[in-house]
């Protein structure tokens, strides 16, 4: 099964597809939304209790986020649904739907702890 990679050149993220590069957005939007450069790896009490086979050993280790989104691959459904969804905000959005959703899987890598 094929894994595309996130490529961020000259501040823009792009996402790798079959057909090249799709572009997501900038990444200081997205370092915004994440709440800056780096993260914290906490652990609630609720989640560990309820895995207690999970490993916390990276607990309170603090990352670089553009490390991070460096590091992130992607399944074709995934950057599939992430080209179908506009580049631009709308509404009066801070940021695109293509964004939001990239964001969304960054935070949810982040939240989960570095493996």
């Amino acid at each position: 099964m094929s894994r595309y990679e996130t490529v961020i050149e000259d501040d823009t993220i792009y996402v790798g597809s079959p057909d090249g590069l799709i572009e997501v957005g900038e990444t200081d939007a997205a370092l915004a939304v994440v709440g800056g450069h780096s993260w914290e790896i906490t652990y609630s009490q609720d989640l560990t209790q309820r895995h207690p086979e999970l490993d916390t050993s990276d607990e309170g280790l603090i990352v670089d986020v553009v490390d991070i989104m460096h590091t992130m691959t992607h399944s074709r459904r995934f950057v599939e649904t992430l080209a179908a969804q506009p580049v631009e905000a709308t509404d009066g959005d801070e940021v695109s739907p293509r964004l939001g959703l990239f964001v969304g899987k960054l935070l949810e890598d982040l939240e989960t702890g570095v493996s």
